[in-house]
C-alpha cells in the first residue's frame, strides 16, 4: 500500500531508543525525512547512525524538550533545513512510581514537564508552520493507562497520559479547519531491549510469565514495530479522515469500553 509519505518531513521526539526510534525507522522506510531528538547526545548520534542504514534522510538534534530554548532550536533547525514540517510525533516521556501520598511537588512538576508541558510546547511550536502549509499531522504517544487505571503508584503517569489524550481531542477540533489532523496512540505493554519491561523480565522471568498469562490475551508483549506501524498509518494520507481518535495498540490488554 502506498502511504503517500515520500519526502514528508517528520519530527520524532524521544527518537534515540525504543518506540521513538522504531517510529523514526518506520517513517524513513516509507520515504520520510526524519528529525530525531533526545537529551542524550551519544545515544542520539548512535541512533542516527543505525537509522542511516535505512535512509540517509535522518537528522539528529540534541534537545531537552522541557527547555523552551531547545524546542525553539529544534523547530528552527527543521524549518531552516527542510522548509516545512509535515509530521510531529510527541513520543518523549518518563515515569515516577510512588504511592500518591508520598509524591512531592518536584515529582509532579518533573513528570508533568516531560510528559505533558513539553508536548504542549513542541506542538504549539509546529502549528504556525503547519497552518501556513494548510496541512500537517500531530501524534501523541499516550498509553492504555491514559484510558483506564494503571494501578497503585501510577498517579503521576496516569494523569499525564490521560491529559495528552484529552489534549489531542480538543486540538483536533480546533485545527481541522486548517488541514491539520491530531490523534493519540495508546500502547499497552511493549517490550524492547533496555526498556522497563525487558529489565523486569530479566529480573523476574517467572513473575513476568504469570503477568503475560493473566493480562495479555494474545500471550505476549507488544513490539516497537507494531506501535510504529500504527503511527505510520495514522500520519499517512490513507488516514485522512482520522482525527481526534485514540488508537489502542495493546493486543487486547486494556479493559476500557471507550
Amino acid at each position: 500500500m502506498e502511504l503517500g509519505l515520500k519526502n514528508k518531513i517528520a519530527i520524532v521526539t524521544g527518537g534515540s531508543r525504543g518506540i521513538g526510534k522504531g517510529i523514526a525507522e518506520s517513517l524513513l522506510t516509507e520515504g520520510c525525512q526524519a528529525i530525531i531528538c533526545a537529551r542524550n547526545s551519544d545515544q542520539l548520534q548512535q541512533a542516527a547512525q543505525d537509522l542511516s542504514g535505512i535512509s540517509e534522510e535522518v537528522l539528529p538534534v540534541t534537545a531537552d524538550i522541557t527547555r523552551p530554548e531547545d524546542v525553539d532550536n529544534l523547530i528552527n533547525t527543521t524549518i531552516k533545513k527542510f522548509g516545512r514540517i509535515d509530521i510531529l510525533v510527541n513520543n518523549a516521556g518518563g515515569n515516577r512510581r510512588k504511592p500518591f501520598d508520598e509524591t512531592t511537588d518536584k515529582d509532579w512538576q518533573e513528570i508533568l514537564d516531560l510528559n505533558l508541558h513539553a508536548h504542549i510546547r513542541v506542538s504549539r511550536g509546529v502549528i504556525p508552520q503547519m497552518k501556513k502549509q494548510k496541512s500537517g499531522v500531530i501524534i501523541f504517544i499516550s498509553s492504555i493507562f491514559g484510558r483506564e487505571s494503571g494501578g497503585a503508584t501510577l498517579a503521576i503517569y496516569n494523569t499525564t497520559k490521560s491529559a495528552v489524550i484529552s489534549l489531542a481531542k480538543i486540538m483536533a477540533v480546533e485545527l481541522a479547519p486548517f488541514g491539520i489532523r491530531v490523534n493519540s496512540v495508546a500502547p499497552g505493554s511493549i517490550r524492547f531491549p533496555g526498556g522497563s519491561w525487558d529489565e523486569r523480565a530479566k529480573k523476574d522471568p517467572q513473575g513476568i510469565a504469570e503477568f503475560v498469562k493473566k493480562e495479555m490475551p494474545m500471550g505476549r508483549f507488544g513490539t516497537v514495530e507494531e506501535v510504529a506501524s500504527v503511527v505510520t498509518f495514522l500520519v499517512s494520507e490513507k488516514a485522512s479522515l482520522v482525527t481526534g481518535a485514540c488508537i489502542n495498540v495493546d493486543g487486547g490488554q486494556s479493559r476500557s469500553l471507550i
